[in-house]
């Protein structure tokens, strides 16, 4: 069966529209805050999911309308067979998701893939992985300015009885539509206290030098380390996330309210994106912030462009990815459109390339995720081994951070982000991590100074100056 797509008529941008939702448990609004005529132009809004997966290590928890039930085994193996029971027809000219799973990855859910020893004292109370499984979608095409719904009709398996109830929904929708309302710009929220990090320069600087200890003794050529910042949270969840948008919108961006814990991300990394059978991924490596002015802007930008280190960084991590969708891909596909671009956004540049490839046939996404995860340039070469040294040395979980954000269409299709420039609010506090690439030539000061420029907008958002 294919989805039920209807073209509606709104005044209301999709934020407004998901001001509805914001306070509902399980909703999700994926955001494409910049760039509507590329990888910016669709934005998606998903609630009231009919079946909701999440899992902690080894436990997995399936919530229905049969209730809620518990099941051991690996959680990206019990997705897969779980995805395999719905499925649409993919037809040509329709937005990129019609119906699916929206939610993420946490960084931890690696350790399923690699035999990797935990450090179990260091968990967060966090689901490793927590996706809805939504039937209907809020769609807004920003480039053309339209707004559709779609719906599958699922959990129904009768074709008459999904089709009924894909219609009942779509109305439904309809309906609640017509309560949004106009918003004001969201304004600064004033900051109460102080934030906190888990590193002082000194202690960040003292990391930096034994993960470069551990590439001149031939460990790895790289390796991604971060720290973490926390400060209470003196506004909602949503007025914080509205104000980040505002200040530092991204392609990547999202909302997700799973009641015990919400996460306000504008990440500019593409995880995956899979299309028909072409998959593709977008590392990004190689920071600078923005100028005051158009000279030092200026000055920046050719400074990011001209850097040995920076490119050699990026190259590393291009091999890497291009090794991991080799396992995947049909032999010979996989290439290197973009090798090194510069991108702008609102505090940083960025150097950013693009990997991609054919699938194999007997592949899916999650194959390719299961082939690929965690990320490569928020993990560093060779990932297994950079992973090790990153337990060892960072003193908290990663959790959420530089895992995945995004969907799984029904019909196969995907898009994940990398999570990165990312607030996580848990219990009254609001936290975040930011990291770099350290390499060979690494200055430690320098790198600390890196993770300052990517907190700026984060900090900012939170009501400090940062």
């Amino acid at each position: 069966m294919k989805p039920i797509l209807r073209e509606i008529t709104s005044d209301y941008s999709a934020e407004e529209v998901y001001a509805l939702f914001s306070n509902e448990e399980n909703s999700v609004f994926l955001d494409s805050a910049m760039d509507v005529e590329n990888m910016g132009r669709y934005s998606f809004i998903g609630r009231d999911p009919f079946l909701l997966f999440t899992s902690k290590d080894a436990r997995i928890t399936i919530q229905d309308d049969a209730g809620r039930r518990s099941v051991a085994g690996n959680a990206f193996t019990i997705l897969k067979e779980l995805l395999a029971q719905y499925s649409t027809e993919k037809l040509p000219h329709y937005p990129p998701l019609a119906g699916g799973i929206m939610g993420y990855f946490g960084y931890e859910m690696g350790y399923l893939l690699e035999d990797i020893a935990k450090n179990e004292h260091k968990n967060k109370n966090l689901p490793d992985c927590c996706f809805g499984f939504y039937d209907t979608i809020l769609i807004f095409d920003q480039h053309e300015k339209k707004t559709y719904i779609a719906s599958t009709g699922f959990p129904e398996k009768n074709e008459k009885e999904r089709i009924g109830r894909a219609n009942r929904r779509i109305e439904e929708w309809i309906e609640l539509m017509q309560q949004a309302s106009f918003l004001d710009v969201p304004r600064q929220p004033i900051a109460q206290g102080t934030y906190t990090s888990h590193f002082t320069k000194e202690s960040y600087c003292s990391m930096v030098e034994k993960a470069i200890a551990y590439i001149g003794a031939g460990d790895i050529f790289q390796v991604n380390v971060s720290q973490r910042f926390s400060a209470d949270l003196t506004v909602s969840p949503f007025e914080l996330y509205r104000y980040l948008r505002h200040i530092n919108p991204a392609p990547f961006a999202s909302y997700l309210n799973f009641g015990e814990v919400v996460v306000a991300s504008t990440s500019p990394e593409r995880y995956l994106r899979l299309e028909d059978r072409r998959i593709e991924t977008r590392p990004i490596k190689g920071t600078r912030p923005r100028g005051s002015d158009k000279h030092s802007d200026s000055q920046l930008r050719q400074e990011l462009l001209a850097s040995e280190k920076d490119q050699a960084e990026l190259v590393m991590i291009i091999d890497l990815e291009r090794n991991d969708l080799g396992r995947v891909c049909e032999f010979g596909s996989v290439c290197v459109p973009n090798l090194i671009r510069l991108e702008e956004y609102p505090t940083v540049f960025h150097l950013v390339s693009t990997v991609a490839g054919e699938l194999t046939k007997d592949k899916g996404i999650l194959d390719a995720v299961m082939a690929s995860f965690p990320g490569g340039s928020i993990t560093g070469a060779p990932k297994v081994r950079a992973m090790e040294i990153i337990d060892e040395l960072e003193p908290v979980k990663r959790g959420i951070y530089t895992g995945s954000i995004g969907y799984i269409d029904f019909n196969g299709d995907a898009d994940l982000n990398i999570v990165i420039r990312t607030i996580v609010i848990q219990g009254g506090q609001a936290y975040f991590q930011v990291g770099g690439g350290i390499v060979a030539d690494s200055v430690p000061e320098l790198e600390y100074i890196e993770t300052l420029d990517k907190a700026r907008a984060l900090l900012k958002a939170l009501g400090f100056k940062g």
